[in-house]
């Protein structure tokens, strides 16, 4: 098989076992000048779906990302990006700093747990949004229940013993 740069290429989509939390990568940055600084960010693989087996409805998705994007900074100024997945099996979410998968756990699960108090999807409008009618509130919480519903055990054992 060709090898890629990209980090999720290199991954065996058909040896994990979803949902999971993983460390997709970390970047260790030295900015050098008058004052020497270091710096690190952190990428996870927030997968909720079974690669190749079932997929977020777009609605869904959209709705989580609002959600999640805004809801999660509530618990971290840290946050650089919360993104969905172009195949729609979950999302990546950035950090500054070095972050732990049990970090992680603690801050998606709490952020999760607003999505399932949610009474609105945030930025909903045209204004504030591109496609703005394309949401599904009721949908993003029940997958947050899902998700939810797994211990932090298994979101952390992604990898099938074969």
């Amino acid at each position: 098989m060709k090898t890629y740069k990209v980090e999720s290429f290199q991954l065996d989509h058909t040896q994990v076992e979803a949902p999971y939390i993983r460390v997709a990568d970390q970047k260790h940055f030295v900015q050098e000048g008058e004052v020497r600084s270091e710096f690190v960010v952190s990428k996870f693989d927030i997968r909720f779906t079974q690669p190749n087996v079932e997929f977020l409805a777009t609605a869904t998705i959209h709705s989580l990302e609002h959600l999640l994007a805004e809801n999660i900074r509530t618990y971290s100024d840290h946050v650089i990006d919360v993104s969905p997945m172009g195949c729609r099996t979950g999302f990546y979410v950035i950090l500054q700093g070095a972050y732990t998968v049990e970090e992680v756990y603690e801050l998606l699960t709490t952020t999760l747990r607003d999505v399932v108090e949610a009474k609105e999807v945030p930025a909903c409008n045209e204004v504030q949004c591109g496609n703005y009618r394309d949401h599904d509130l009721e949908a993003a919480k029940k997958e947050a229940i899902r998700f939810l519903s797994h211990s932090k055990e298994f979101l952390q054992t992604f990898i099938r013993i074969t």
